[in-house]
């Protein structure tokens, strides 16, 4: 159905509502109302009225033309019916018998038929779908009430955008509570600045940009930076979720765009900001089998309210995705979202900054070192840092202490990488002695090798994430390039714990799924994204598309070149495997002493790594002895 105009979804809902009525009463009064009359009304054969009427037993006898109806008299309430007969003595006998007898009559007049048939129920109808009106008019406008379905109220809520609005208040959302993302504040403080003073923009000719498209992974704070921009400019800030536009009837998504953008106008000067953009901004396919669906008329209704509302008097459109290279061109174009400002995962001294503005909301020691917690939590979002900020709280709480430490901080990153201890898993013996060399042979392969991280921390207490153990490398700072040696030395870091377990298990687990799968990963990478395989050279053999949200990649080549390329992946990994298989066993000894120290000590910190990689054979020989016996009585 199309809802062009603001009165025809009631005209259409009522017209069909006392349809259905209409035909509810018809059934009513054809079978319901004579079913209940006849209820108590027992059908008896004539041979009994016969009977009855010669022993005295009734008291009262109507007749017509089909059927009698009498009662008994020792009990007056019940009723009873019979077929009636050719009997030319029936009067003389109930004339005898002493009962009062005639012709039925209606026991109800025509008014009183009209009144229970017809009136009753109809004012019950009506207030079943006033009520029925009034809790969708509930449903779709947040709460507020209105007329009845046939007063012009509820049906008149299709449409309304639903938008949040926020007020300025002394609490609301600054500059100075977003940190880590100094280039995007920068972007938006000209916004800020034209909502301060838009006549000084005026006076010299130029007008500010319409919309802003905030671009970046999930927890970068994108709807954060949204509420400071109206926060600093002290104005209205109207917020609503680019999935509230999406509606069953088509044509209510576009009166939503209308009602938001006509509220917008009535509250200027003031932001609205549209959160997953994505959800109605998505591509226009000229190849679909209709073009006039809800989600089109959306986006086509959003692009006319956007070229067609008064810039001027101070309205700045903000939205935000994860998702730009699915947005429709037009909607990118200028005039429209005049810029794209991208809001990435924070660098090292954002990451800082970050984690102190969420830590002074809790109580924190005065000797955390908050640079060695944001080099820890390399790559993580502001979001994940304001969840690491909190499981510390938490762990420090379950401590017993009333203060965090660098301990709680460096534990609820883990937690946040690989989830919690999991305490009620316990391994076997061999199981732990496997797992020990299977970690202690990453980290030793890449501490062998130039250009690698270094370790921060081994351990083989199982995680509920289901890793049984983890080797932790953390580089020194960011890095936003990476040589094919550095990828290659990944590789072969990855393919250690495999390695260490044929050196000296002689057999393999599934404990390197995940190994495989990043290595895998990172070799196709180089041949079909990086060039950097000598047979295919400069190409690209494949697309990227979600780069915010993980970076799904689909090959662009035939299924000879492919099978080429999976030939290749294998030669890479299989090269750099060898590469570990050489580094460990050129080092066994050390393999043996440090597998032998992680598996007493569950845990071992970088340092004590290294302090053991470059001191001098301790344990080689009882280490050595500790596996065979191991191996050769499990538990």
């Amino acid at each position: 159905m199309f809802f062009n105009q603001d009165k025809k979804p009631e005209r259409t809902a009522a017209f069909t509502y006392v349809i259905v009525v209409v035909i509810i009463m018809l059934l009513i009064n054809a079978f319901i109302l004579p079913a209940i009359v006849r209820r108590n009304i027992r059908d008896v054969d004539y041979s009994t009225f016969l009977n009855m009427v010669g022993n005295k037993e009734i008291s009262t006898a109507q007749i017509n033309s089909d059927y009698i109806y009498f009662s008994d008299k020792a009990t007056p309430e019940n009723s009873y019916r019979t077929a009636t007969f050719n009997d030319p003595d029936l009067v003389n006998r109930l004339q005898a018998s002493g009962c009062e007898f005639g012709t039925v009559v209606n026991r109800t007049s025509p008014l009183e038929n009209f009144f229970f048939g017809w009136v009753l129920p109809l004012l019950f109808f009506y207030g079943i779908g006033v009520l029925l009106s009034r809790m969708m008019m509930r449903r779709m406008t947040g709460g507020e009430d209105g007329g009845g379905l046939f007063g012009g109220g509820p049906m008149m809520s299709f449409g309304k955008s639903g938008a949040k609005k926020y007020v300025p208040s002394t609490t609301s959302i600054k500059f100075e509570d977003v940190a880590g993302e100094e280039e995007a504040k920068q972007l938006l403080e000209e916004l800020v600045m034209y909502l301060h003073d838009p006549k000084k923009y005026a006076d010299i000719g130029a007008s500010c940009p319409k919309g802003a498209l905030l671009v970046g992974p999930p927890g970068t704070g994108k709807t954060l930076l949204a509420k400071a921009v109206a926060g600093e400019a002290e104005v209205p800030f109207f917020s609503i979720a680019g999935s509230e536009f999406v509606e069953m009837f088509v044509g209510m998504g576009a009166s939503k765009v209308r009602d938001l953008f006509n509220q917008a106008e009535k509250n200027a000067p003031c932001i609205v900001f549209i959160d997953e953009i994505d959800t109605i901004g998505k591509k226009r396919d000229a190849g679909a089998l209709s073009t006039n669906d809800e989600r089109e008329q959306t986006l086509n209704q959003l692009l006319t309210e956007m070229d067609g509302f008064d810039g001027s008097k101070g309205v700045i459109i903000l939205a935000a995705t994860n998702r730009p290279e699915v947005l429709d061109p037009a909607l990118l174009r200028p005039g429209r979202f005049d810029r794209r400002i991208p809001v990435e995962l924070p660098d090292l001294e954002g990451r800082v900054a970050i984690l102190k503005v969420h830590a002074k909301k809790i109580k924190v020691a005065d000797n955390v070192d908050f640079d060695a917690i944001a080099r820890t939590a390399a790559g993580a979002s502001g979001a994940d840092l304001a969840n690491i900020i909190n499981e510390a709280a938490l762990r420090a709480v379950r401590e017993g202490r009333k203060f965090v430490i660098q301990e709680d901080l460096m534990e609820s990153i883990e937690v946040v990488i690989a989830g919690y201890q999991k305490k009620s898993r316990v391994l076997s013996d061999k199981e732990k002695l496997v797992v020990a060399y299977h970690e202690i042979g990453h980290a030793l392969v890449a501490a062998k090798q130039n250009n690698s991280a270094p370790v921060q921390k081994i351990t083989i207490i199982p995680r509920t994430s289901g890793a049984l153990g983890y080797t932790l490398q953390v580089d020194e700072g960011d890095k936003y390039l990476m040589s094919k040696e550095e990828l290659l030395n990944k590789i072969a870091t990855f393919t250690g714990g495999r390695c260490a377990e044929e050196l000296v298990f002689g057999t393999i687990t599934t404990g390197a799924a995940n190994d495989i799968e990043q290595a895998t990963k990172i070799a196709r990478a180089m041949i079909t994204q990086y060039g950097m395989d000598e047979d295919f050279g400069m190409v690209a053999l494949s697309t990227q598309t979600n780069i915010y949200l993980g970076g799904d990649s689909s090959l662009a080549c035939s299924p000879e070149t492919a099978t080429q390329i999976d030939a290749a992946v294998v030669r890479i990994v299989e090269t750099q495997h060898d590469k570990a298989m050489k580094i460990l066993t050129d080092n066994k000894s050390k393999l043996h002493e440090l597998a032998k120290y992680l598996y007493e000590h569950e845990t071992i910190t970088g340092e004590e790594f290294m302090e053991i990689l470059n001191s001098k054979p301790a344990y080689g020989t009882e280490a050595k002895t500790a596996a065979d016996e191991t191996e050769e009585n499990p538990n």
